[in-house]
């Protein structure tokens, strides 16, 4: 089965807001689950996998920097945050039997293991899944910068991002019915049309080193794995020329 991956190592990005389920905060536990599921899948198949997981489900930096909190404060409330749901996803994973490693840009030597980049790409050879918490560990850059950052530390094949809906459309499909989905698209279209797949300096940190993204569904049982073989799911963001067409096969 592994000759038949395409890609090897990954990155896997997910919101803090997917783990909400129906919930309006926190954690719902069927969701947390099911994501071990389809990790596990993805495991066993022989992908290395990396995840950095965001911490807006139990508290936004930049949404709430107007109710007396002030900025730098709390986004350090934000990394804690990815903290509570990485060590959530740890517990889900290893109760599936798989291997996991929490690390952190930020000292809890009691709950997680500080972040080496060596150690991290050596745990990734043994088959472990590791799990990238507190963001970059500095105060004004997001968990998708985080994504883009560690996802080119450990030298992944691709960053896969898990969203509610199956790629990256012209508009919100969950509010415009006739939003176009692109199969293929450039870094550079991205930019241009502010179609917000990653923050700023996430996207222009994979266009510099020519590092992929997969914006896929995340809710769509085994899609993570078919996209690993090759499948034409979600959107392929990538070096294409701005004048390219959507041939992605």
């Amino acid at each position: 089965m592994k000759s038949r991956l395409k890609y090897k190592r990954i990155l896997l990005k997910v919101s803090g807001e997917a783990l909400m389920g129906e919930k309006e905060f926190g954690i719902d536990s069927k969701v947390l689950q099911r994501y071990a599921k389809e990790i596990q899948s993805v495991i066993k198949a022989g992908v290395e996998i990396g995840i950095v997981i965001g911490g807006g489900n139990i508290y936004r930096g930049v949404e709430n920097s107007s109710d007396g909190i002030d900025k730098v404060t709390g986004d350090y409330m934000g990394m804690l945050a990815t903290m509570i749901n990485g060590l959530a996803l740890q517990s889900a994973l290893e109760d599936c039997g798989v291997f996991t490693r929490l690390l952190t840009p930020i000292k809890m030597e009691e709950i997680a293991e500080p972040f080496i980049r060596r150690r991290a790409v050596r745990h990734l050879e043994k088959r472990r899944v590791v799990i990238f918490g507190s963001g970059t560990g500095n105060p004004y850059f997001t968990t998708d910068t985080a994504a883009a950052l560690r996802a080119l530390e450990i030298k992944a094949d691709v960053i896969i991002k898990g969203t509610r809906v199956d790629g990256v459309y012209n508009a919100d499909p969950e509010k415009n019915p006739k939003a176009k989905k692109f199969k293929e698209i450039s870094y550079a279209e991205v930019l241009k049309k502010d179609l917000k797949v990653m923050d700023l300096t996430a996207i222009t940190l994979c266009k510099e080193n020519t590092l992929p993204i997969i914006v896929f569904n995340m809710n769509q049982s085994g899609s993570m794995l078919r996209l690993l073989k090759g499948e034409n799911i979600g959107t392929l963001v990538s070096s294409l020329p701005s004048s390219s067409k959507n041939k992605r096969t």
